[in-house]
């Protein structure tokens, strides 16, 4: 039997009408069409389909949609303003920290994330706040650098 429940997505309301063994990942891409929400692996290993649930990024392949009914959720689309990149998103093309871009908008909404809470991490808080994000192409060095840039770039 299917549940109304009120998601705020990127600062929009929608209500949406969903089984309750549905997972956010799935009601963000194929109900209301945030498909920058990938799926990989399903199991909450990888980080692809990470998102911002309430402040804190969540595996949303993990959270059945029920789970966070009334939540503000961020999506990689609500990231930016308008045309302008948010400067996490200017780091990581600047610092070539997108290869394949099946990780990145996990990895950009972990990211922000942190340098949300902490304008200037180390380099181990950076890579502790990315340890749930699985990237197969960078090595992840170029993806560090990027968000050490971004911190800078967002105390001007």
């Amino acid at each position: 039997m299917k549940k109304l429940i009120t998601l705020i997505v990127n600062k929009r309301a929608f209500e949406v009408a969903v089984e309750p063994n549905r997972t956010l990942a799935q009601v963000l891409r194929e109900d209301l069409g945030f498909l920058g929400t990938k799926v990989g692996c399903g199991i909450g290993d990888c980080g692809a389909c990470t998102v911002v649930v309430d402040g804190r990024p969540v595996n949303s392949c993990l959270v059945l949609a029920v789970q966070v009914n009334g939540s503000e959720i961020t999506t990689i689309e609500g990231v930016s303003e308008g045309a302008e990149l948010h400067p996490v998103q200017e780091a990581f093309v600047e610092y070539g920290a997108i290869q394949c871009g099946f990780c990145t908008s996990g990895m950009i909404l972990s990211a922000k994330t942190l340098l949300d809470r902490n304008s200037n991490p180390s380099e181990p808080e950076i890579r502790a706040a990315l340890s749930g994000n699985l990237c197969r192409c960078t090595g992840y060095q170029k993806i560090v650098e990027a968000v050490h840039a971004a911190a800078g770039m967002m105390k001007k």
